[in-house]
């Protein structure tokens, strides 16, 4: 194993021990805030601010090591797409020593040879660059997708919000409806006035028939 491939190794053991701590950390701030939520029950003021300090600075020490984690391994992407580039540059090395021998000798047949086989090793390499760029590509749009991340979000500020409302009593019903609009008063008055149209043909309609109607002789 090579010291870059040692490197390499050790960069991604660092990476995944830090998002390890970073695990342990949100679940130290889990525990932080229902010691808090508790704490408010019971009317305990003071232990509440420290609970509540103690859940800030473990979501902010979750925060830096995800940070610190994402910046190795994204380092460590890099060494890997370096060490893949060395083994395949020294596999062109191989080649290109062959083609200065066989132009040397001035054979077409194995010149031609070399050349088909320097040719597949430059499709190797645009394959295996292409493929490493998509999948990291990829990978990044498939864990983080920016619809879900907003999501994401506004699902926990609502759930917060809620919850916060709801544990101090802030949660306010309207005492009175709402006053109508001017669209509303206008769309009101307006089916009044067309009620009013109609009670007055019905009453019409009624009164018509005794006026009109021929008068019976004995």
């Amino acid at each position: 194993m090579s010291n870059l491939e040692k490197s390499l190794f050790q960069l991604k053991f660092t990476a995944k021990s830090l998002q390890r701590q970073a695990k342990k950390a949100n679940k130290d701030e889990v525990s932080e805030k229902n010691k808090l939520k508790q704490a408010l029950a019971k009317g305990n003021t003071d232990g509440a601010r420290i609970y509540a300090q103690n859940a800030i600075r473990k979501k902010t020490e979750g925060l830096n090591l995800l940070r610190l984690a994402s910046r190795i391994d994204a380092v460590a992407s890099r060494v890997e797409t370096a060490v893949t580039m060395r083994s395949v540059t020294n596999s062109m090395g191989s080649v290109v020593k062959g083609m200065d021998k066989a132009m040397e000798s001035m054979n077409l047949e194995r010149i031609s040879l070399v050349m088909d086989k320097f040719e597949s090793q430059f499709s190797d390499l645009d394959v295996q660059t292409s493929y490493m760029e998509s999948t990291m590509s990829d990978t990044t749009a498939l864990t983080t997708p920016q619809d879900q991340v907003d999501n994401l979000m506004q699902q926990v500020a609502d759930e917060a919000g809620l919850e916060i409302q709801h544990g101090l009593g802030e949660a306010s019903v309207p005492n009175k409806e709402p006053a109508p609009t001017q669209a509303q008063s206008e769309s009101s008055l307006g089916n009044k006035e067309e009620d009013g149209k109609l009670a007055e043909r019905l009453r019409a309609l009624r009164v018509s028939p005794l006026i009109h109607a021929p008068s019976l002789r004995s």
